[in-house]
């Protein structure tokens, strides 16, 4: 009879502002270090790596889908004779918080714990010192991981926790591994059918070259590219293929500077053509992508039908001071009607809070952004010093005061002063800026565009009801919303008191249906607006401003774009309303 070993692989979520762990009936995106920690963990026990007599069973969860029942799992490794390692995967500093609680339940029932992710590797690969929250952990028994699985680090750890001698800290952040012919993520039906759409993800490349100062991938995953090949990819969508998952995220910081992407591309259209595969793919991409020759087209012709770009911020004198000199203003419109030609939709993070912000500033810019850039959806985030990152490492050394709760590092909170808006102001227009973008009389523009692009009017319809309900009626950031929100009474954060029965429920009942109405008022405001286009016999005709090609003495406008009132930018932005 085999001893057996359980690896439980937990992917935390957060803590939301009231205090209970942020969960859906179908979360929106997946994880990809959950998949690529499962493609590695049975690689593990296909080679056995605690030997012939020990059977490993994994069990893996994404808490935004899925509810963590500490006892239980702690139930189910004992009655198997107590032997296993909760794995706390791919732990974001807002997810840090939640983590380090789950840990100490855990570890309280005498189950062995390691937390790994980005913000232990941030932490160790940037500040001298061991953080307090850090400290605790390994206070608690729990071991941190910081750096990448691969090349046999996760048979050390499971044979270190199967003797019961785990390290307290697994440190391989000097020594990053190739990612070619490596075990590819994997995630099971199981897993996925808790995603919007059933959507899975995957790394085909890892690291970034460029500096920008607020990012954490630079000094994570570093700064020389590290690449799957064709044959990788191939095999994560045959694999997921073969259980009916058809839709995959690719979480590359910048698929476009993948120097594997043309023979990646080559391969999966011939899937597509050849083999008659049907699938198709989101990717993330910078702004010059368009100077790439062929890639947009070969994107469109690979199956990609979502991109993200980092677009960031329009202002020139904001992208200075962040090192994101990639960012050439004049190259936006082009890199998105190119887009737009290979029916590809596009999706633009906007930072607002670098230095040279103000209110005006920021309200101005969102104008010009709706007038010439034709995206079809905007998400904004604070500029956020992420630990891990340049900003943050900067503002430690000068002692300068962040928030000491990470649970607000989500990039949806502020967590440090601003030089020119209050903290009150910075906030009011973070939530302003929703309001201006996604205004009725734009996403009317939207889905005119769309119908001219040849989208369908209802994706847009659909997307920006998705985006902007996230944060008006959840609270929380598109990135991390879901369908159906789920809340649990006793998950609750442990500084917060459990509520009554007779304060949580009707209260979840009544935020239910309140919420729900709200978004069906918003779906039927846009289906009208929709049927009336579509009875419109001009609707095909319509142009703007966004629609129109860069012409050659165009190319100026982005980085003078206060000058269309006869101002210099800051004269503009001072009048803007």
């Amino acid at each position: 009879m085999k001893n057996i070993f359980h690896l439980v692989m937990i992917k935390p979520s957060h803590y939301d502002d009231d205090g209970y762990v942020i969960q859906w009936w179908r979360s929106g995106m997946p994880s990809n270090t959950l998949a690529t920690l499962q493609g590695l963990a049975i690689d593990c026990v296909n080679r056995q790596v605690l030997g012939e007599d020990v059977e490993i069973k994994l069990t893996a969860m994404d808490e935004t889908n899925i509810r963590v029942r500490v006892e239980k799992l702690a139930r189910m490794i004992s009655s198997d004779g107590g032997n296993g390692l909760v794995a706390l995967v791919g732990v974001q500093s807002n997810q840090y918080p939640h983590a380090l609680d789950l840990a100490r339940s855990f570890r309280e029932r005498g189950i062995q714990v390691c937390i790994g992710g980005f913000h232990v590797s941030g932490v160790l690969a940037m500040l001298p010192d061991l953080t307090p929250e850090l400290q605790e952990a390994l206070d608690l028994g729990v071991s941190l991981f910081a750096g990448e699985a691969e090349e046999g680090r996760l048979d050390r750890v499971l044979q270190d926790a199967w003797r019961g001698e785990l390290q307290p800290i697994y440190n391989y952040m000097e020594d990053l591994p190739e990612m070619e012919n490596a075990p590819t993520p994997f995630a099971p039906i199981e897993t996925v059918k808790h995603t919007v759409g059933s959507q899975a993800s995957f790394d085909a490349g890892r690291g970034c070259p460029f500096l920008c100062s607020f990012c954490t991938i630079i000094n994570v995953q570093g700064r020389k590219s590290r690449y799957r090949n064709a044959d990788d990819v191939e095999r994560i969508i045959r694999d997921h293929l073969e259980q009916g998952i058809k839709r995959f995220f690719i979480t590359d910081d910048n698929f476009a500077r993948n120097r594997n992407w043309r023979a990646i591309y080559e391969r999966l259209i011939e899937l597509r053509e050849r083999d008659h595969l049907s699938f198709n793919l989101a990717l993330q991409v910078d702004t010059m992508c368009h100077t790439i020759k062929d890639f947009i087209e070969m994107s469109a012709q690979a199956g990609v039908k979502r991109v993200f770009i980092g677009l960031e911020n329009i202002n020139p004198e904001s992208l200075k001071g962040t090192r994101k000199k990639q960012n050439r203003i004049s190259e936006y419109r082009k890199n998105l009607l190119a887009w737009k030609k290979a029916k590809v939709f596009t999706i633009a993070g906007y930072i607002l809070g670098f230095p040279g912000d103000t209110r005006e500033s920021i309200l101005h810019d969102i104008e010009v952004i709706k007038r010439e850039l034709p995206i079809e959806l905007l998400e904004f985030f604070f500029l956020t010093p992420l630990p891990g990152s340049q900003d943050h490492k900067e503002l430690a050394q000068r002692g300068v005061a962040m928030d000491p709760d990470l649970n607000k590092y989500d990039l949806n909170h502020v967590v440090t002063a601003h030089d020119t808006m209050s903290r009150e102001e910075w906030e009011s227009v973070y939530r302003l800026a929703w309001d201006r973008y996604y205004t009725d009389e734009h996403v009317e523009t939207l889905m005119r565009r769309a119908i001219v692009s040849g989208f369908s009017p209802g994706k847009v319809l659909g997307s920006v009801v998705w985006f902007y309900a996230s944060i008006v009626v959840e609270g929380v950031h598109p990135l991390e919303s879901g369908y159906i929100r789920r809340k649990y009474r006793r998950d609750r954060r442990p500084t917060l008191p459990v509520e009554s029965r007779l304060v949580f429920y009707p209260r979840y009942i009544r935020e239910f249906i309140t919420k729900h109405w709200f978004m069906l008022r918003l779906l039927l405001k846009y289906h009208r607006m929709r049927k009336a286009l579509d009875a419109d016999p001009q609707s095909k005709n319509y142009t703007d401003q966004a629609l129109t090609p860069v012409s050659d003495d165009e190319t100026d406008l982005f980085e003078l774009y206060g000058m269309e009132t006869g101002h210099s930018a800051p004269e503009a932005h001072a009048k803007a309303s």
